[in-house]
């Protein structure tokens, strides 16, 4: 493995490839704009009419999560610290159930199109307002790294303009959203998963012709220490053990999957329950092979470069361009290849972010312009919808800007999740598996968690964790024949991982930094859930929440969990022909079936049985 290897660099195939992805996903959105009358009213725009299936919604939610940040940032993670993130698949199957069986069922039986409907439900209005400000602050936040990401990578292997990139995203994102509503994002995502997998499996082919099969990519692997799966060190300090990933990754991720308006609005839009839910145990296939291929790409990663690390070696300046940097290594004599896995990781970008300003859109109309201007017609908050998801698109390619001073990107988006989200999954749970807990208690929970996570997150910012706690593998530059002595060797095993334009340099670290602030990013939204659910309990008891009457609809009962098995109720009741129950937890969607099961056909007939 010679020094002298060039990689190559990007023809007018790869840029063909890549528009075509941009061009495809912007067609899409045009056909939707115009397809069944177009977006006449909000509902929609911000739930595709509620009539969407099982299927779609499912790549749709794998899509929208499995960003560049997951296709730049894990095999770049499983390079430097192994393949214990594969650990993650247990994690995702925990996340999956808790999202189908807890909170998909109280929201999905009260109708509603943002999650924060259901804290003035449960609580009052300023709980619901504080929810909807910490989700458009997080969400910004986390799609400006989602499209600075790719964009920062490009630059650095394809000589993209930098800028130009971010731009491009943004505006092409914000055109399909805002002229396809909610049917185009799911549309889209389901057309970017394929892009996606197709884009890892001719990087996961290639890497295996050219090491000479999986077999040698799995020895060189374990050669070097990167098989490490079994870490049970209960320390929370330790950046990944079998711990944080299982008990801090459930956190963050059910804070995603469980409550976070991207991701709901979605599955609420399934036009039955049973579809709904098919949806999440669907998704969570997809998001198997997603972590699996990308896995196995950081592995090959570490076989092509096991004794001349390119970053060490300074031929890439942040640990997220190595994957491009090898795709143009392995694929240069492909033409088309290289552009097909630029726009794999686009198209996690453009899914993350698209899912990110419809959501922003949908919060902001339904939380913040509906309840103050109740006169408005369906047409005007259909016009508003799209104008809303405009500025969101402009402030987001905006944060990007601010993004690039943050540090290694998987872990600056997760850290961002855990720290707003951490509080909010603790709010819902407060809401709806704590009984007596009240406005007050749900107030100053949120409050204590917020404060909480933000210290620790912050500390984290400033003053990372030290290379004991991170425990990156070693990496080598003895292959490279550069001029540079040994030392190189180990300059990479030491190297700051969570660098950030915010670190504090040269200073005495204290009990504080070594402990609080070294704290695995992972659990971040444990501490943020938790604080906030116990203060919630502690202050509810005191302030009359044993009091308050409350309707079992806001709350998770034995029935949400016992209408799983309504379908073989079902069968035997088939020559019962009774009026459509509509206390049934909501099987059917309550804002879908009662006015698409009495659509009149032109001679002014109802279609079908009328219920």
């Amino acid at each position: 493995m010679e020094a002298s290897r060039d990689i190559g660099t990007f023809v007018v195939w790869d840029y063909l490839v890549f528009a075509a992805m941009l061009l495809i996903s912007a067609v899409i959105g045009i056909y939707y704009a115009f397809a069944g009358g177009g977006q006449q009213t909000s509902k929609d725009f911000l739930m595709g009419g509620r009539s969407m299936t099982a299927v779609p919604v499912a790549l749709s939610l794998t899509a929208s999560f499995m960003s560049a940040v997951t296709v730049l940032g894990t095999p770049s993670e499983v390079y430097h610290f192994g393949a214990i993130y594969t650990i993650f698949a247990f994690t995702y199957f925990s996340v999956v159930v808790i999202s189908a069986e807890v909170f998909l069922p109280v929201f999905y039986k009260l109708g509603i199109t943002s999650t924060y409907e259901y804290l003035e439900l449960r609580f009052n209005k300023y709980v619901r307002l504080c929810g909807t400000i910490l989700f458009i602050v997080q969400t910004i936040l986390y799609t400006g790294i989602v499209i600075y990401a790719p964009a920062l990578a490009l630059n650095q292997v394809t000589g993209f303009d930098l800028w130009g990139a971010v731009v491009a995203t943004g505006v092409v994102c914000t055109f399909y959203c805002t002229v396809g509503g909610l049917k185009a994002v799911v549309w889209t995502d389901v057309f970017q998963v394929g892009i996606m997998v197709a884009g890892f499996a001719s990087v996961i082919i290639r890497a295996s012709v050219v090491q000479g099969g999986m077999s040698t990519i799995l020895s060189d692997a374990y050669n070097g220490g990167r098989l490490n799966f079994w870490n049970f060190d209960p320390n929370p300090l330790q950046r990944h053990t079998f711990w944080t990933i299982i008990i801090g990754g459930t956190f963050t991720w059910t804070g995603i999957y469980g409550v976070n308006q991207s991701q709901v609005q979605r599955y609420i839009s399934c036009k039955s329950r049973v579809q709904a839910k098919m949806s999440l145990y669907i998704n969570l296939v997809g998001l198997w092979t997603i972590l699996i291929c990308s896995v196995f790409c950081g592995l090959a990663l570490y076989s092509r470069y096991q004794d001349c690390d390119p970053w060490t070696a300074k031929k890439v300046s942040a640990p997220d361009q190595l994957m491009p940097y090898m795709v143009l290594d392995i694929l240069q004599d492909y033409p088309g290849l290289p552009g097909l896995f630029v726009a794999c990781a686009y198209s996690g970008t453009l899914s993350t972010v698209s899912s990110s300003i419809n959501a922003l859109a949908a919060v902001t109309v339904e939380d913040l312009i509906k309840p103050r201007f109740r006169s408005l017609s369906e047409k005007s908050l259909s016009w508003i919808s799209q104008g809303t998801s405009v500025l969101f698109g402009a402030l987001c390619i905006g944060m990007a800007a601010l993004a690039s001073l943050m540090g290694a990107l998987l872990q600056a988006a997760l850290s961002i999740f855990g720290m707003v989200g951490g509080p909010l999954l603790g709010l819902f749970s407060l809401g709806i598996l704590v009984p007596f807990a009240n406005s007050t208690g749900a107030l100053v929970g949120l409050m204590a968690g917020f404060a909480i996570s933000l210290w620790v997150g912050i500390g984290a910012q400033l003053y990372p964790p030290l290379s004991e706690r991170t425990m990156p593998l070693r990496l080598e530059t003895y292959g490279c024949n550069s001029t540079s002595n040994v030392t190189d060797s180990l300059a990479a095993t030491e190297m700051p991982f969570s660098t950030s334009a915010f670190q504090v340099y040269n200073v005495a670290r204290t009990p504080l930094m070594d402990n609080w602030y070294s704290l695995s990013y992972l659990y971040f939204s444990t501490v943020g859930t938790l604080v906030t659910v116990l203060v919630g309990i502690i202050i509810s008891l005191p302030t009359g929440g044993r009091k308050q009457s409350l309707d079992s609809r806001f709350l998770l009962t034995k029935e949400d969990f016992l209408s799983n098995f309504d379908i073989f109720k079902k069968k035997k009741h088939v020559l019962n022909y009774k009026a459509h129950p509509m206390e049934d937890g909501g099987t059917d969607n309550p804002a879908f079936n009662h006015i698409e099961l009495k659509v009149k056909d032109r001679s002014g007939k109802i279609n079908g049985t009328r219920l």
